[in-house]
């Protein structure tokens, strides 16, 4: 049993009435308008789109940005002194105040963006971990993470000597926080772990494991890509070292993503990749390096892409982010009441504190063919192994079925996903 309590910022009992002090309940029949994917069929029936934990849709908005930009003042950022650099910049650096004021973070300069969580993880494998980790040392990791919370340490480890070891989880996929403290020792020199499992679902306590990180003496880099859509998130009060999240994810474009680290580390850290815009100084015998964040983001930048972010952020502050995961809680706790009804069916990840994520298996029935079936009558869920082979592999499956909720989504679609299930189901018993 675990004694580091997870933050309660997505869970806990709420009315169907109720909303976060200072934010109005969800009008969800506006909210999906501004979605024009949510208005498509698919086979012919009304699209249900419960794949979020992978991508979410884009309000209007959002892809509003990229003919704004591409048709008003598409120009490359920083280095131009024309009417479209200067607005493009401006543009560009705003998405980066706005993600300051997002995370809560001290300082714009923290803000590095990149492709997406897994190359802001390879960013910091690559150069803090390339320049301060040594044979003998240790990297923790959970039994939760992401293949890109994994992958990257393994090819490190591989290369430097150092050791990776895993915390493990509970028997309803919460993480052992008692074997956590254990493992932690003068050896660990970076906690690896997400703010929430893209598998099951389950809000890991990081503040508190951040606490215990660094009175061990290490650091603590926190995957933040599936918390961002769901709750507040303030980097100074978790105390993270690093925290990263993805634009896909949070209703806003593919291919772009953050990554927070504290300044001084930052600064400390050598560069990654080399090329333009990350240099002050360049000779034949030898370079010297912009201050951060440029030093971070070497080349030309997906520009429409980042601002494009900033709406999205913008957007779903305005919407709320207590009242968005209040509703999807209430989307989660009906659903997992009524496919608990369903014979033969076993939920994956039961831990008290979770966020709208519903992973399943089904007697005598694979979740591709489940996956494949239920597409057919409009319902998109995510089948597979989720990039959590290891997790998956643990309870002894190979793959789940997984229905993951968002702001646009209704009770009705709960509804229309219950009933193609069981139909799907008696179809391949």
């Amino acid at each position: 049993m675990s004694h580091i309590a997870a933050e309660p910022l997505l869970a806990g009992a709420a009315s169907q009435d109720a909303s976060p002090l200072g934010e109005a309940p969800l009008d969800v029949a506006r909210l999906r308008e501004e979605f024009p994917v949510l208005q498509r069929k698919v086979h012919g029936k009304a699209l249900v789109y419960l794949d979020n934990a992978a991508t979410s849709q884009t309000p209007q908005p959002v892809i509003d940005v990229f003919s704004d930009y591409y048709g008003r003042y598409n120009a490359n950022i920083h280095r131009g002194l024309h009417t479209l650099a200067d607005e493009a910049t401006a543009a560009f650096e705003g998405t980066r105040k706005t993600v300051r004021g997002f995370l809560n973070a001290p300082d714009a300069r923290q803000i590095i963006f990149t492709r997406g969580t897994t190359e802001a993880i390879n960013l910091v494998a690559n150069s803090w971990g390339r320049a301060n980790l040594a044979p003998g040392d240790e990297v923790l990791v959970s039994m939760l993470e992401h293949h890109s919370n994994i992958v990257p340490w393994q090819l490190l480890a591989r290369e430097i000597g150092f050791t990776l070891k895993v915390v493990p989880v509970d028997a309803d996929g919460a993480l052992d926080q008692v074997a956590y403290l254990e493992l932690l020792n003068e050896r660990t020199r970076l906690v690896a772990v997400n703010h929430v499992s893209n598998a099951f679902g389950t809000v890991n306590p990081v503040a508190d494991m951040a606490v215990a990180a660094h009175r061990a003496g290490a650091l603590i880099l926190v995957d933040g890509a599936q918390a961002v859509p769901h709750q507040a998130v303030d980097v100074q009060a978790i105390d993270a070292d690093f925290y990263a999240f993805s634009g896909h994810k949070v209703y806003g474009p593919t291919g772009v993503g953050v990554l927070y680290g504290k300044r001084e580390l930052l600064e400390a850290m050598p560069p990654w990749q080399g090329g333009g815009e990350m240099i002050r100084t360049v000779s034949f015998d030898g370079s010297t390096f912009a201050e951060i964040p440029h030093k971070f983001e070497a080349g030309t930048p997906a520009i429409a892409e980042v601002i494009a972010l900033g709406r999205a952020l913008e957007w779903v502050q305005s919407i709320g982010l207590g009242a968005i995961g209040q509703w999807e809680q209430e989307l989660l706790r009906q659903a997992t009441r009524d496919i608990s009804k369903i014979d033969g069916l076993r939920i994956l990840g039961t831990a008290p504190h979770k966020a709208g994520v519903l992973s399943f298996v089904v007697d005598g029935a694979h979740s591709q063919d489940i996956g494949l079936l239920i597409d057919q009558l409009g319902v998109a869920i995510r089948t597979g192994h989720h990039c959590a082979q290891p997790l998956l592999n643990h309870f002894g499956v190979d793959a789940t079925c997984r229905a993951s909720f968002a702001a646009y989504n209704t009770r009705e679609e709960v509804d229309i996903f219950i009933a193609a299930l069981n139909r799907v189901i008696g179809m391949l018993r």
